[in-house]
């Protein structure tokens, strides 16, 4: 694991990595560049990341590029109705001997592209569970450990709902963040166009080892942070829950079911994170705010009140925050 003689050189380091990132990033994607900070933030706090946009926004490239720009090793995991689990984690054959012998599948790698997941039944998407949660798999009683670190980056296509499947809440719930893609500016498009219809091919270059990834993740468990700051993160996480002691107008209006207490430690993780991002020792409320959306949108479930007068998830936890 990268060495650091102090904490406060760690923290120079992680910022001075992003900022790398970004910038070797920023050279192949066009804007974007709220989601490849919540992406880097989601890989420097040990998260899962789901994108959700309509086709054509580059959702792959980028998640392909930021896997290029790692020092680590990529798969990608195509999702399709006949996918089976173990297609994606394996499964035991027979060798020449006449012996069981287990083959390893695609999860076995340190970034897993899920590529329109919701495309594949439930019984597939389960596979995921185990390795996103527990860092392993289990094949016919034997567990095999994942080499970290490890990261599941998934894509889904908000708009074609046929022969689609919904992921199921416990699912959703073990992503960090659910980021959704908006369309280009005009200048970030006329950008995109520029650059992309001509012979030029740009080669990302590796920035950050996977070394470096698991020290960062560490100091980010190690950022101090204020009481306050703490109980504002699990207050708003409360408020999301109709009926209880702390909700709120808008949630009891609106709101079906509430965000669970993983939520409250997405919160706190995710505003260490983005306080080192920038230059900061420990995070303040603000931070908790700059993240919250992300975090409690694929958590909290409307009711039939909110969905008839079109309330959207977005403007309750606006409300709230």
């Amino acid at each position: 694991m990268a060495q650091y003689k102090s904490d406060v050189e760690a923290v120079n380091a992680l910022k001075e990595s992003y900022q790398k990132l970004t910038s070797e990033i920023g050279k192949v994607i066009i804007g974007q560049e709220d989601t490849v900070r919540l992406l880097l933030t989601a890989i420097f706090c040990q998260g899962h990341c789901l994108l959700v946009g309509v086709p054509g926004l580059a959702k792959t490239l980028l998640i392909q590029t930021i896997a290029e720009a790692l020092d680590l090793d990529f798969n990608r995991i195509q999702f399709t109705p006949d996918l089976m689990p173990s297609d994606i984690v394996g499964s035991e054959t027979l060798d020449n001997e006449r012996n069981f012998k287990f083959v390893k599948g695609p999860i076995f790698a340190n970034i897993i592209l899920a590529d329109e997941i919701n495309r594949t039944p439930p019984k597939t998407q389960s596979a995921l569970l185990e390795a996103m949660q527990e860092y392993a798999v289990t094949v016919s009683g034997k567990k095999y450990p994942l080499s970290r670190p490890f990261f599941v980056l998934a894509t889904q296509n908000p708009i074609e709902q046929e022969g689609t499947y919904p992921l199921p809440e416990a699912q959703l719930d073990r992503f960090m963040f659910m980021v959704n893609l908006d369309y280009p500016s005009y200048r970030a498009e006329v950008e995109i166009v520029k650059n992309t219809t001509t012979s030029t091919k740009y080669k990302v270059q590796k920035q950050v080892s996977g070394e470096e990834i698991l020290a960062f993740q560490e100091l980010v468990r190690k950022v101090p942070v204020a009481d306050n700051v703490v109980e504002y993160a699990v207050k708003l996480v409360h408020k999301t829950r109709p009926k209880s002691e702390l909700s709120d107008a808008v949630t009891n209006q609106y709101l079906e079911w509430g965000a669970g207490p993983r939520a409250s430690q997405n919160l706190i993780l995710a505003a260490k994170c983005n306080a080192l991002i920038n230059g900061k020792y420990s995070p303040d409320i603000e931070d908790v705010q700059a993240v919250a959306l992300p975090i409690l949108r694929h958590r909290i479930v409307r009711n039939f009140k909110a969905e008839a007068e079109g309330v959207s998830v977005e403007d309750i936890i606006k409300k709230l925050v």
